[in-house]
């Protein structure tokens, strides 16, 4: 019967068989909760921003004309529900545009004539490779990277991703030598190399690119003549310093304006993050390109974003007293939940890779392997879902190419079910050294002096 299916129908290149979404597949059968599943999977692998709700549904109180189609306290529920030029509403654009400088410090502006709309930055990426790339072309993407782009920027385009390996040994940091290794692997494959996407802030790493790294990456794209797109879906997140930079910023200050990399620099954002706003499918892509803004907008008739949700969401982000607070408090927030995952993997003696910014860290459980392999991460990580409860996402799933590392996610739960999570790995911990500690005593003084040194190696970095 397949045989009557198009191969898209019928392909497994979509990726819904990484380990990524197979966890998620577990949590959905046997959920926790608090009263009715307490021994239920705690969701660790989503990354959802709930922190700040009351922040939004105040608003909503406080607004009502904005959530019942209202304006001067006359509807105008019969103009939304006609709606429906692709160009989206001007005042949605505005208001958009002027969040975006807001969160970067109001240090860039943006041009609402550059920006497309699109259901969601799922929407806008791919929508990118439509444009920037034909079948069989390659961008190159620094690992570990978002589990989601082998379906959103290969699966209906044909685009290939080939990987900028980064390791640990410099915190995953992009260097050039790992660029350059990129190209020269693409072209190996007898790939033509269309451009670069990186996440900034990082999913799944948790931290924001470096002003070296920007910089690495403007002359990388400007000797090889190709696109780069930033994914700053992450850029409301950033809690603690280094503060983030957007590229725009760069090229501004490099004065590139009137330049070739102008016009091949696209920004991909949403309301999903930032705004804990995922299920109302708020996405833009950011373009200097005029081509590229026409194309996109003819294709964004295939993913728009609904009237109602753009005319709520341009009276609430209008609302400045109301966005710079939210940012502040937002972040602010974040922080604090951060440190409590944190602080809570330290007593379990597991350590996260040093992060700033987004939803999640990036935990380092090389140690709990029973050998260097994906297998035998895959052997943790299924003992994690299965005995622990908690589902959190393998490095493998993120193409990370060292074993042992996890994603996991601290926003999308309350303080109390993180409570529970860091019980229930801290036990688990302790029972796995106390089995190893009866075979080789060791073990635990070799784990403490490796969390000594990796507590004092992050002491090293906050100094620098």
């Amino acid at each position: 019967m397949s045989s009557m299916l198009s191969t898209k129908a019928t392909c497994n290149s979509h990726g819904q068989d990484s380990s990524y979404f197979l966890g998620w597949q577990e949590y959905e059968k046997n959920p926790y909760d608090e009263v009715r599943n307490p021994n239920g999977i705690i969701q660790m692998g989503l990354a959802e921003n709930q922190l700040s709700f009351d922040l939004l549904e105040s608003w909503l109180e406080n607004n009502p004309d904005a959530a019942s189609f209202k304006q001067d306290g006359d509807s105008i529920f019969r103009e939304l529900a006609l709606f429906q030029d692709y160009h989206g509403l001007p005042a949605f654009k505005n208001a958009l545009v002027d969040f975006m400088s807001e969160i970067r410090g109001n240090k860039v502006r943006f041009n609402p004539d550059n920006l497309v709309l699109t259901a969601g930055a799922t929407s806008a990426n791919e929508t990118l490779m439509f444009c920037l790339a034909e079948p069989g072309d390659a961008f190159l993407l620094p690992t570990p990277y978002y589990p989601g782009f082998d379906r959103d920027l290969k699966w209906r385009t044909g685009v290939e991703i080939v990987p900028i390996h980064c390791t640990s040994s410099n915190d995953f940091r992009i260097t050039e030598s790992a660029l350059e290794q990129a190209y020269k692997q693409a072209h190996k494959l007898n790939l033509k190399v269309k451009g670069v996407l990186v996440t900034n802030p990082s999913n799944p790493l948790g931290t924001t690119l470096s002003l070296n790294e920007l910089n690495l990456l403007v002359n990388f794209i400007e000797a090889k003549e190709i696109h780069l797109i930033s994914d700053e879906i992450y850029s409301g997140t950033t809690f603690t310093s280094p503060s983030f930079i957007s590229i725009t910023e760069v090229l501004l200050d490099r004065n590139l304006m009137n330049s070739d990399v102008w016009d091949r620099v696209h920004i991909v954002y949403s309301l999903s993050k930032d705004l804990g706003l995922p299920g109302f499918r708020v996405g833009a892509i950011y373009s200097n390109d005029d081509m590229v803004v026409a194309a996109a907008t003819k294709m964004s008739s295939f993913g728009l974003v609904s009237s109602q949700t753009q005319y709520l969401l341009s009276a609430m982000l209008s609302d400045k007293e109301f966005t710079q607070n939210y940012i502040y408090e937002n972040q602010k927030r974040l922080k604090k939940r951060h440190e409590m995952l944190v602080s809570g993997l330290q007593k379990a003696g597991i350590s996260c890779l040093e992060s700033n910014a987004s939803l999640f860290c990036w935990v380092d459980m090389r140690h709990l392997l029973s050998s260097k392999s994906f297998d035998a991460e895959m052997e943790l990580w299924k003992k994690i879902v299965y005995k622990v409860g908690l589902n959190i996402s393998p490095g493998s799933s993120c193409h990370c190419v060292e074993p042992g590392w996890f994603r996991v996610c601290f926003a999308n739960m309350s303080e109390d079910t993180l409570g529970v999570a860091m019980k229930r790995i801290k036990s688990f911990v302790d029972s796995t050294t106390t089995l190893t500690d009866h075979h080789h005593t060791s073990r635990r003084k070799s784990l403490t002096k490796w969390v000594f040194r990796l507590s004092s190696k992050g002491h090293e970095a906050k100094d620098r």
